[in-house]
């Protein structure tokens, strides 16, 4: 006879001959087999939270190096302002590189493009919520419509089915064609458009190959300076346009800028000697443009350098106070549906919490960028001979802080005012020497070094690659082949078990039958 047990033991069904709860009794032996496991799982999270934490600060020096980037430029420290004594015909800005004056600036015209429009109502364009056919709208007698139409970027022969294309079909196609012409219909108006996409005197809009004078006018009664689209019903779409090759132009801008005269420019934002112009007004219109140097610029700069040193500085230093608390492991999953989830979220908090606690390598970051910002910048001559940051009102003020910067702004200030070049060679001096290079030279040197420092401790979450070879990333990798080794051994190990307990109920099953086979038997015996 084929044991039940037999039959079932695959699907590890215990306990039939028995009655014993082998389930129950083999998840308690392998709990206790599990305990290693469960550690290796728990350092292993512990492994990815320091390396999250590691690759947040990396983050934040990648975003601060940007800061750092531009306080290494003289530029920044070169900011210029304009100002306009007549914003009506022209504003005007300073790029670093514009000479501190006055300037004398006059329009004479403002740059322009072509515009051409319907002169009248077009016929309705729809019908009981349909849009018409070209041939229904315009009540057109041909069934093919073409025409050749020019840009500023080339152009296109179009042709068209009157039969089944509509107003919007054209207006799509022109668009499409790129050449610098935008087309559009107004639904409302129930007027046609082609406007130039640019300005200056390259900017035209050109009609030939028009047999039908769907864009443009067939004639011109008064000898060229009419109206062809009013003057002629043939015109379909009612442009100020002739179709015997006519080039519509925009015109460029033209001004004077001091006693440079006849100047000329495409659009009306033009840049000169450093300093952006907006044409506003022609006609003659003339305006007064000053640049002068902008300290508040750059002293704004400074104070937006120093808040996101003194950001960097406490993100890092709370990680390195943070406490830590040790009784508080990462939970298993057993434990975690003993919990709620507010209770599993504070649990996790303090898990989490002091895992770079007192860490060697941020505390040498942290400490080198202290080192950076109150060194003395040797070699630095003439002026105010500014040569730490505390000459320019920027210290540090009680060592409980850890580094905190604070700006003396009357004092930065009045250092912008005396000598701008000499804060900003406080910031910017260059040399081959990392020890006679500015403070933003030298910091930016540190924060490449500090970036480096973590990303071979613990990757960065930017990377591309699939494989991470970070101190961290390999010890994770390593854990990892522990845990399947581990599981693979527990498989094993519980599967004896049940193999053991299946063997057991087919013994008991096995005692069973022969007990009942006798009781039978003598119970035959005693009928007779």
């Amino acid at each position: 006879m084929t044991s039940i047990l037999s039959a079932t033991s695959s699907l590890r069904i215990g306990g039939l001959a028995s009655g014993i709860d082998t389930d129950s009794i083999i998840k308690e032996l392998m709990k206790a087999q599990r305990v290693p496991l469960e550690r290796l799982y728990q350092d292993k999270q512990i492994l990815q939270w320091q390396q999250e934490d590691y690759r947040a600060i990396y983050d934040s020096l990648r975003t601060f190096r940007n800061k750092v980037f531009n306080m290494r430029l003289q530029a920044t420290y070169l900011a210029k302002k304009a100002s306009s004594y007549n914003e009506a015909a022209v504003s005007a800005s300073a790029n670093p590189t514009a000479t501190p004056g006055m300037y004398t600036l006059t329009v004479k015209q403002l740059a322009a493009g072509v515009s051409k429009g319907s002169q009248a109502a077009l016929p309705e364009e729809t019908e009981g919520g349909l849009t018409k056919t070209l041939k229904a709208q315009f009540n057109l007698s041909y069934d093919n419509l073409t025409f050749t139409l020019e840009g500023a970027n080339g152009k296109k022969d179009f042709s068209f089915n009157t039969n089944t294309a509509n107003i919007y079909t054209v207006a799509a196609e022109i668009n499409a064609a790129n050449l610098g012409i935008t087309a559009s219909y107004d639904a409302t108006l129930n007027r046609f458009f082609l406007t130039t996409t640019s300005t200056g005197s390259t900017a035209k809009i050109k009609v030939t190959n028009d047999v039908h004078y769907f864009l443009s006018g067939d004639k011109d009664a008064n000898g060229g300076v009419g109206d062809p689209a009013l003057e002629s019903g043939n015109n379909t779409l009612k442009l100020l346009l002739k179709g015997d090759g006519t080039a519509y132009t925009g015109q460029d801008a033209e001004f004077n800028f001091g006693d440079t005269t006849g100047l000329k420019s495409a659009t009306n934002t033009v840049t000169i000697n450093g300093i952006t112009l907006t044409l506003k007004q022609g006609g003659g219109a003339t305006a007064t443009i000053t640049v002068s140097s902008d300290t508040d610029a750059v002293f704004n700069a400074i104070k937006d350098f120093v808040n996101a040193y003194n950001e960097i500085i406490d993100k890092i230093n709370k990680k390195l106070m943070e406490p830590r608390y040790r009784d508080y492991l990462p939970l298993t999953d057993e434990q975690r549906e003993q919990l709620s989830d507010e209770q599993e979220k504070k649990w996790e908090e303090k898990a989490r919490s002091g895992l770079l606690r007192s860490d060697s390598l941020l505390e040498s970051v942290v400490s080198r960028m202290r080192a950076t910002m109150s060194t003395v910048v040797p070699g630095l001559t003439g002026g105010q001979g500014y040569k730490t940051l505390a000459q320019i009102g920027i210290t540090t003020l009680s060592y409980e802080e850890r580094g905190k910067l604070y700006i003396d702004e009357a004092r930065l200030k009045d250092a912008l005012q005396k000598d701008p070049d000499g804060v900003m060679n406080l910031f910017t001096k260059s040399a081959e020497n990392y020890a006679e290079k500015g403070i933003a030279m030298r910091l930016y040197d540190d924060v490449n070094s500090a970036m480096a420092l973590i990303s071979a401790r613990a990757g960065t979450s930017s990377s591309y690659s699939t494989a991470d070879n970070s101190a961290i990333g390999r010890q994770i990798a390593a854990m990892n082949e522990r845990i399947s080794t581990l599981e693979e051994r527990l498989q094993q190990m519980e599967d004896r078990y049940w193999r053991q307990f299946t063997a057991m109920e087919q013994a008991i099953q096995q005692m069973n039958a022969q007990s009942a086979w006798l009781a039978m038997q003598l119970g035959m015996g005693q009928g007779r």
